[in-house]
C-alpha cells in the first residue's frame, strides 16, 4: 500500500507540467488551501470527475460503552464525507478487475 503525501503530488505537477519544483509546490499548496478555506466556510467541495466531499453536521446523542454497557455524552460535531464520482468507481472497478 502506498501513501500519496503532497510531495509526490508536487513530484507529478513537477514532472507532467513542466513547473519549477518550487513553483509545483505552490500550486499543491493553493489547491489544498482552497479546499481547506471551502470546508471552514461550511460549503461542500466537488472536484469533478473525482469526488465530493460533504460536510455532515451530527447532533448530539448518547453512546454506550460495548464493554461495561456505560453511557456517555456524546458531543454535535461536523464531520467530512467522501463521496467517489461514478468515473471513479469504474477506474477502481477496472483496476480491481485486471488484478485477477
Amino acid at each position: 500500500m502506498k501513501n500519496i503525501t503532497r510531495a509526490d503530488l508536487s513530484e507529478a505537477v513537477y514532472r507532467d507540467l513542466g513547473l519549477s519544483y518550487t513553483e509545483s509546490e505552490k500550486l499543491v499548496d493553493q489547491v489544498f488551501e482552497e479546499i481547506t478555506k471551502a470546508f471552514e466556510a461550511g460549503e461542500d467541495v466537488k472536484i469533478s470527475s473525482f469526488a465530493s466531499f460533504y460536510l455532515k453536521k451530527k447532533t448530539a446523542r448518547v453512546g454506550r460503552n460495548p464493554k461495561t454497557g456505560e453511557e456517555h455524552p456524546i458531543t454535535p460535531r461536523t464531520i467530512l464525507s467522501f463521496c467517489p464520482s461514478q468515473i471513479l468507481k469504474d477506474e477502481v472497478a477496472g483496476v480491481t478487475e485486471n488484478k485477477d
